[in-house]
């Protein structure tokens, strides 16, 4: 039997798939991971108390936006990993955009501040657990972006887990933005962009590991 004859024969009974099938799964495990990570927001860290306050404010929507955006491009980067005809990613430039907004935005709050308060600013109250949490919050979500992964079938394993974490760490920082009471570009910028890189450290990391197929 040559190669075409096998081809054909093997692909003979396969059903359809439908469209938009791999949006659909990663939308279901994006979903599902993302209610885990607000209940343990609720239950454990506690919603901030002037949330509807806050929510008039521009503030809170500054960090909403920026987090949100890096959400939508990881997850434009993990459909096209998803795919086992990945072999060169578009659209990755999309990233640079939020990132480039929030530095000019902290650059302008930095220029109408005192330099005095500059490092008040930057560090704010939670510097060191900021990262910590949004890490943390990012694990429901990478694992129900690893469950959408299992009907998939990702050939880049490294960059594919590295795109789910980036995915699951910029939806994590949505969420944690119901508790977090930080309000400077600056401090943004910094801490939450280092919790979802630590995030996608460590999809990139454990990607060969749990994507084989």
């Amino acid at each position: 039997m040559n190669t075409e004859d096998l081809i054909a024969q093997l692909s003979q009974d396969v059903p359809p798939v439908r469209r938009r099938a791999v949006g659909r799964r990663l939308a279901i495990g994006i979903a599902l991971g993302s209610l885990v990570s607000a209940v343990l927001v609720a239950l454990v860290l506690g919603i901030r108390p002037d949330l509807g306050l806050a929510m008039r404010g521009a503030t809170f929507w500054m960090k909403w936006s920026y987090t949100f955006s890096l959400a939508i491009a990881a997850v434009v980067m993990v459909v096209q990993l998803a795919r086992p005809d990945s072999a060169r990613l578009r659209w990755t430039w999309l990233l640079a955009i939020p990132v480039t907004l929030l530095a000019v935005l902290g650059i302008a709050e930095l220029a109408r501040t005192p330099p005095a308060e500059w490092l008040a600013m930057w560090l704010g109250n939670s510097w060191m657990v900021c990262p910590w949490l949004v890490l943390a919050l990012a694990m429901p979500i990478f694992i129900g972006l690893l469950w959408s992964f299992r009907r998939l079938a990702p050939t880049r394993l490294r960059a594919a887990g590295a795109a789910a974490g980036l995915a699951a760490g910029a939806f994590a920082a949505m969420v944690y933005c119901i508790h977090c009471p930080e309000v400077s570009a600056i401090f943004v910028l910094t801490w939450y962009s280092l919790g979802i890189l630590l995030a996608a450290s460590l999809g990139a990391l454990l990607g060969p590991r749990l994507l084989r197929w």
